[in-house]
């Protein structure tokens, strides 16, 4: 007797990408350039995001969705920016899909904003398998956490258009070889364009800023 499979992950992924091509779509249509920016916890990504919301809200209005299991300090800490803030509960999952990702959208008010920085939540695993109608996905490593997770997480390295390695002022602190992690990187997807950077310092903020504002500028055209 034949047991019946259904193959549950496959439909939610299909149903998800749907959802995710038909946000794309609208995001394009309203010329509103969204990141999906990941990393594991502790990274430096709300740092890194009220810098690039300084050093970019003169010329663009900026919102932001934080997306967290539960808590709202990082959005308490990324309002003081002056950007516009959401905050999203995930329910417990260690991920966000496309629906909740509209559903920040439309609490958001997106409409009159150039540039949209989703924070998702703080996993190297989960959120990589899923479409969030993003223009570009980004990534954090921190110098803390080693350049060997090019080699522990390979699918989250596939996925992302942009690489930051954060927190380069303490590299004198941690074993870190800048060289392994872009040969790592490079190896598993060798368009990536990688960022070491400080956003504590402001070192290497520069390339990063002139890198976002030519992809909004071509995602506009």
């Amino acid at each position: 007797m034949s047991i019946k499979i259904i193959e549950i992950q496959k439909r939610v992924y299909a149903n998800n990408d749907a959802k995710a091509e038909v946000l794309r779509n609208e995001l394009k249509s309203n010329q509103t350039f969204m990141i999906n920016l990941m990393s594991s916890p502790g990274s430096g990504k709300t740092t890194f995001v009220v810098s690039t919301i300084n050093l970019l809200k003169e010329e663009l209005n900026i919102g932001v969705i934080e997306a967290d299991i539960d808590s709202d300090v990082d959005a308490i800490t990324v309002q003081k920016s002056g950007a516009r803030v959401m905050q999203l509960h995930s329910g417990g999952m260690c991920h966000i899909d496309a629906g909740m990702t509209s559903e920040g959208l439309e609490a958001l008010d997106y409409e009159d904003l150039d540039f949209v920085i989703l924070e998702n939540i703080g996993n190297l695993i989960c959120p990589a398998s899923y479409d969030l109608g993003q223009a570009k996905n980004v990534m954090i490593l921190s110098v803390p956490e080693g350049h060997d997770k090019p080699l522990k997480y390979p699918k989250m390295f596939t996925k992302v258009d942009a690489l930051i390695i954060s927190k380069v002022d303490t590299v004198s602190l941690f074993d870190f070889d800048f060289e392994k992690v872009t040969e790592y990187a490079k190896s598993l997807n060798p368009e990536i364009n990688i960022f070491p950077l400080s956003a504590k310092t402001g070192e290497g903020m520069d390339a990063w800023i002139k890198y976002i504002k030519n992809e909004i500028m071509g995602w506009r055209t």
